[in-house]
């Protein structure tokens, strides 16, 4: 099976960290896999170079020249399956596709991450008219994708992953000497961008409560972002200087989560929470917000607990709980280990994606038997 994979992200996000570990996890499977980004895209930069490594500017949703590149990219490699990872790749693959369709056109699949609606204009509408298989990484977001016209016999939930190994043989980093934190101190840790769908303000209310509980608790937050001026400001007045620290972006930052007595999520917004499965791959227990996927991931009352998103209250009484029951803590950490192994690990994924492009190349093939091409 050869599959050739269009990313056209500069930056390095969560899709990004998952078209790697597709490309990466298909390659260990047996299969080719090649990959097309960004020019000095930080994706191109982690993956090893060689042949099935291209560098393509893409601009935009809809750029012809991009398209009309990949289209020669397609031609030459002859793929079986081309799988575009975000929506501006898919219009460019959709178009390249249509350049290419007097060929031997090798199916089309697409990942979704976000479940926002797709755009009224009629291009976007018609790349999904495009599609073969769609890939859903959460059953929200297959749901958005059925709601927005593609069909339900086209449309896959294959959760995203984390490299469990990797984070299990991690070094836990000792944060309390890191950040020149009280010894003893219990330590809640929070990672994600300093933005407003992350509800920063209400874990910083939630630590409020929890501190006048346990007094020595300390509430670290990993990230930056534009609303860390605000947040400092939120601190400072509530006179919790002592108790919230802002780590900043740090690149150990799961080595530090390692070093945390437990992680607090307080979304108020979320698509699919990688944070949450790498909090789980670190074996740590989670309070965290029900919102997006996060349910779907965090078993509730047994790898931690879920709360209503913009009850700080709420997401406080359980952080109290599992900072004085260390008993019920260590039994959540290891059923998180476990649950991240049996439902989202990489391999699993790349399985269930090898899967959908054999029905795929099979269905093509059953097609081009029973309507063999006449000869010239």
């Amino acid at each position: 099976m050869f599959s050739l994979h269009i990313d056209a992200g500069r930056d390095w996000r969560g899709t990004q960290r998952q078209t790697m570990y597709t490309v990466l996890g298909l390659r260990t499977a047996g299969h080719r896999a090649a990959l097309v980004g960004q020019p000095r895209s930080p994706l191109l930069q982690r993956m090893s170079e060689g042949l099935d490594l291209i560098p393509l500017d893409m601009r935009r949703e809809i750029d012809l020249e991009a398209a009309w590149r990949l289209s020669r990219v397609i031609k030459q490699l002859a793929p079986d399956v081309v799988h575009a990872h975000d929506l501006d790749a898919a219009g460019i693959t959709a178009t390249a596709l249509s350049i290419v369709s007097g060929e031997t056109r090798p199916s089309f699949v697409l990942s979704q991450r976000r479940d926002t609606p797709l755009s009224r204009q009629s291009f976007s509408r018609w790349t999904y008219t495009q599609v073969d298989a769609a890939i859903a990484s959460t059953s929200i977001i297959r749901d958005r994708m059925r709601a927005d016209g593609l069909p339900r016999d086209k449309t896959h939930v294959i959760y995203d992953s984390v490299d469990a190994d990797r984070v299990a043989h991690m070094p836990a980093a000792n944060v309390h000497a890191e950040l020149f934190l009280p010894t003893h101190a219990p330590i809640v840790g929070n990672i994600g961008s300093l933005v407003p769908d992350k509800g920063h303000r209400h874990f910083v209310d939630a630590a409020a409560r929890v501190v006048k509980e346990v007094p020595d608790a300390r509430f670290v937050i990993f990230g930056d972002g534009e609303l860390r001026q605000s947040l400092h400001d939120q601190v400072h007045h509530a006179h919790l200087e002592r108790h919230v620290y802002f780590a900043g972006f740090r690149a150990n930052a799961l080595e530090l989560i390692k070093g945390c007595d437990l992680v607090a999520i307080a979304s108020v917004r979320e698509a699919t929470c990688t944070t949450a499965m790498d909090a789980m791959a670190a074996s740590k227990a989670l309070v965290a917000t029900a919102v997006g996927a996060t349910p779907e991931i965090v078993a509730d009352g047994e790898t931690g607990f879920l709360v209503p998103p913009h009850d700080d209250r709420a997401l406080a009484m359980r952080i109290t709980l599992l900072l004085r029951n260390d008993t019920l803590r260590r039994r959540m950490e290891r059923e998180a280990a476990r649950r991240v192994r049996a439902h989202f690990s990489v391999e699993r994924m790349v399985d269930a994606i090898a899967a959908v492009y054999e029905r795929l190349v099979d269905t093509r093939r059953a097609a081009d038997t029973a309507n063999p091409v006449a000869p010239d």
